[in-house]
């Protein structure tokens, strides 16, 4: 099977920076798209960024300019840089990937979540 684990998450103060990753690990035959999302309390889950295979993206309109998805297909890895948080940024952070298997079952994987809380 296929798993996602996710890293990077913390504390941040307004105005700064933090860079999310997640690494896809398993059976994979590959991984094709692959995206960020994030949900606050109360909130429901939003999608934030996506990346094809081929890296094209598109974003959250709260969040373009702010926020940079990429992906590194030899490391089956996608990475959210994040600059100019805002105290609305703060939630969880899942990320997300379309895989095919060895076996060639397609899968929707999801990553555990990863708590990005920005501070004013």
């Amino acid at each position: 099977q296929v798993q996602l684990v996710e890293s990077g998450g913390g504390l941040v103060q307004a105005g700064g920076s933090l860079t999310l990753s997640c690494a896809a690990s398993g059976s994979i035959f590959r991984i094709n798209a692959m995206g960020w999302y994030r949900q606050a309390p109360g909130k429901q889950r939003e999608l934030v960024a996506t990346i094809t295979r081929g890296s094209s993206t598109n974003y959250l309109d709260s969040v373009k300019g702010r926020f940079t998805i990429s992906r590194d297909n030899a490391k089956n890895t996608v990475y959210l840089q994040m600059n100019s948080l805002k105290p609305e940024d703060t939630a969880v952070y899942y990320c997300n990937a379309e895989s095919i298997t060895t076996t060639g079952r397609r899968l929707e994987v999801w990553g555990q979540g990863t708590l990005v809380t920005v501070s004013s």
